[in-house]
């Protein structure tokens, strides 16, 4: 067991070492001073907005629809574009806060377009935005802002919940334990982490390792199963790393196709990020999920056809690895390439409608973007069926020896 670890720390600090170099490579690559004359910018524009103007407090509260009374106003300027100008004079009452139990009645104006209306029924519970006054003690200005969603979403994670243990029983409940422990290391460390300048790829880096490692052990426990899953899916992702980072630089991909992540620019923390750093980490993040799936599946089933049958050899073992693999190979590479292609569906559509030239789309950042995750997340999915199938059979081997 002590030759095991030192392989696995060894191995560990083989497929590491590659692209933490390559992180900060790309974080002394960034252009600092272009970013800080860009936020710099934005600061005095947004300085010399606030101080023509006075900023309410604000604050948001949900409220239930009591009463709706509709009116039409006559708007040539919309008629000629096939929109109506539509009141809905709405009465509510706020159910939380400070102002819990009053009443107000709201003007909610709608154009018949659906990007922007918010159509509400009697008996909807909907989310305001209030202006409040200097001493907040009253309402100034309310709106209706969207509809309160929370209570499906989280009647929707209970039967998720539900279902996983019922189905799962004890290894579906391991299985939850370590789905909050990832969601914690993301949203707790993570983000913060990126929030405050860190290098990206490297937080993703740490995240993916203590992530795979904990939710392993966590589900199976420490055994020769657990170690080449491990080994096998930290090595997908490295590759997909990596080769996400290389063609990223060859096809000249900025980090900033999404409109989030152009939104990042003006934030007020005033933060010089690494885009291209932000996408190789969500490509690294967004891999960890189907390559760990990939990798346990080989290392389950390579273990229960050992346990099975004691007397096979090493490579036999390793040829069993491999035939499970490649049954898995087709499906799984479809997961990432149809989860991004249908996310991009919207967009597809308007190439479509507007007749654009392929030449025109296929070179798009946002396209290229998603052609280098799609592919690159594949490309490391693949490489991990071999991996973890030959540290399987040599982990096996040594113990056989030992």
């Amino acid at each position: 067991m002590k030759k095991t670890i030192i392989f696995f720390l060894i191995f560990m600090l083989i497929i590491l070492s590659p692209i933490v170099t390559l992180a900060d490579e790309n974080d002394s690559d960034i252009d600092e001073n272009q970013q800080g004359d860009l936020l710099d910018g934005t600061m005095e524009e947004s300085d010399n907005f606030t101080e023509d103007t006075v900023e309410l407090p604000t604050d948001f509260y949900e409220a239930k629809v009591l009463k709706i009374e509709e009116r039409k106003l006559e708007n040539a300027d919309l008629e000629a574009q096939g929109f109506t100008d539509t009141v809905q004079i709405v009465t509510v009452k706020i159910l939380d806060g400070k102002f819990k139990g009053q009443e107000k009645v709201i003007e909610n104006m709608n154009t018949g377009n659906a990007a922007y209306d918010i159509w509400v029924d009697k008996g909807d519970k909907v989310l305001l935005y209030a202006e409040l006054t200097e001493d907040q003690s009253e309402i100034e200005n309310i709106f209706i802002s969207d509809f309160v969603r929370w209570p499906n979403l989280r009647n929707l994670t209970l039967l998720f919940i539900i279902l996983l243990i019922l189905i799962g029983g004890w290894q579906g409940t391991k299985a939850l334990v370590s789905l909050g422990i990832t969601a914690f290391a993301i949203v707790q460390f993570m983000l913060p982490m990126m929030l405050k300048g860190h290098s990206p790829i490297i937080l993703a880096i740490l995240v993916c390792l203590f992530t795979t490692v904990v939710t392993i052990i966590i589900i199976t426990g420490f055994s020769i199963k657990s170690l080449s899953t491990i080994l096998g899916t930290l090595s997908g992702v490295l590759i997909a790393g990596v080769l996400s980072y290389i063609m990223g630089n060859i096809v000249h991909l900025t980090g900033l196709s999404a409109q989030e992540a152009q939104m990042l620019l003006y934030i007020p923390q005033g933060i010089s990020f690494d885009f291209k750093g932000l996408l190789f980490a969500g490509i690294i993040i967004g891999a960890l999920g189907a390559v760990m799936d990939v990798a346990m599946s080989i290392s389950s089933a390579m273990d229960e056809i050992k346990n099975t049958n004691p007397s096979i050899t090493v490579k036999e073992l390793v040829q069993s690895g491999f035939t499970v693999g490649k049954d898995i190979m087709g499906t799984m590479s479809n997961t990432l390439i149809l989860a991004y292609t249908g996310s991009a569906i919207p967009l597809l559509l308007l190439f479509m409608a507007y007749e654009t030239s392929m030449l025109k789309v296929i070179n798009l950042d946002l396209i290229a973007t998603e052609i280098v995750r799609a592919l690159t997340g594949s490309i490391g999915l693949l490489a991990s069926i071999p991996i973890t199938a030959i540290v399987y059979g040599v982990l096996q081997r040594k113990k056989i020896k030992s």
